[in-house]
């Protein structure tokens, strides 16, 4: 199994396919699940565009989200830092593989009703804001060479703001990166989680890409371990309620054969830049039971096309 290269923390260079995107992926999660957070930033060089996805969700408290699709690129090919109306944000690669650092200081939306976000986005203006550390969990997993990718379980620290609130953040998290290819959401369905259970176990898997189909990939990495146990077939079966939002999923790969139940969402949605096509795009805060009774958390989203 080969492992990530460290310069491929670095942005990469881009061919003239469309969707073309680079993608940086942060999630965050508290050990009791009270809250989480992730953000996203995208690089579309060909639609000259990033689109840049932040929030704060707990199963007690609203929705607090930046949902912003008309970012400039910045000048700098290699740069991380972004800077927009309402908007600015910076994602250092403080150690490559080992340590990141994330950034924000915007204006977000309160919503006591995620799926307000399909729906035009109207809520209540609040000062949002977060500096983040994600100190990796042992070891960087490079995808198979089916895309240029990588998955790192991490350790996160740090402080969020939320108008006057000030929230200290010890937690867990996920981050990823992955660039080459077009990113067309509009073309295929997908389910993709990252966690950890309470014995130290970290997973990630993705799949559901075509119907009635098991391929995905997958990892689980054991208590206290650094060696990945890789998988290629992922089950996936989900119910879903109100708004399409799922009310459960449940995920097998590897060793693990997980219950998986949202327990706070931040969704988005995607219209194509071409043909206004939507896809509904929920992501949640999740709590994770596996059959043998060990539980924990993490981060779950699906990718919804819509008719």
């Amino acid at each position: 199994m080969p492992t990530p290269i460290p310069a491929d923390e670095r942005r990469h260079a881009h061919d003239d396919q469309r969707l073309w995107n680079e993608s940086y992926y942060l999630d965050w999660f508290t050990e009791d699940l009270l809250l989480g957070g992730y953000l996203r930033v995208g690089y579309y060089p060909n639609l000259n565009t990033i689109w840049y996805w932040g929030c704060l969700v707990g199963p007690s408290r609203p929705l607090v989200t930046v949902i912003d699709h008309e970012v400039a690129l910045p000048a700098d090919p290699q740069s991380l830092e972004i800077r927009h109306e309402g908007l600015w944000a910076d994602h250092a690669i403080e150690t490559p593989l080992e340590h990141m650092s994330v950034n924000l200081e915007a204006f977000a939306v309160s919503l006591d009703d995620p799926a307000e976000t399909y729906h035009g986005v109207r809520g209540d203006r609040v000062p949002f804001g977060f500096e983040l550390d994600f100190f990796t969990d042992r070891a960087a997993y490079q995808w198979p060479p089916l895309l240029p990718r990588y998955e790192i379980p991490c350790r996160v620290h740090g402080v969020v703001l939320v108008g006057d609130e000030r929230i200290d953040v010890d937690g867990w998290g996920q981050r990823d990166h992955s660039w080459g290819a077009a990113r067309d959401w509009w073309a295929n369905t997908h389910t993709w989680m990252a966690g950890r259970l309470d014995d130290g176990t970290r997973f990630h898997a993705v799949g559901g890409f075509v119907g009635g189909e098991d391929f995905g990939v997958a990892y689980e990495l054991g208590p206290e371990s650094s060696a990945f146990t890789e998988g290629t077939t992922v089950r996936i079966q989900t119910d879903e309620g109100p708004e399409r939002l799922p009310e459960r999923t449940h995920m097998a790969f590897c060793d693990l054969d997980l219950e998986i139940e949202p327990i706070a969402f931040s969704p988005v949605q995607l219209i194509h830049p071409d043909d206004r096509r939507e896809v509904r795009f929920p992501r949640a805060l999740a709590r994770f039971t596996n059959a043998d009774g060990r539980s924990g958390g993490g981060w779950i989203e699906w990718n919804q096309l819509m008719d």
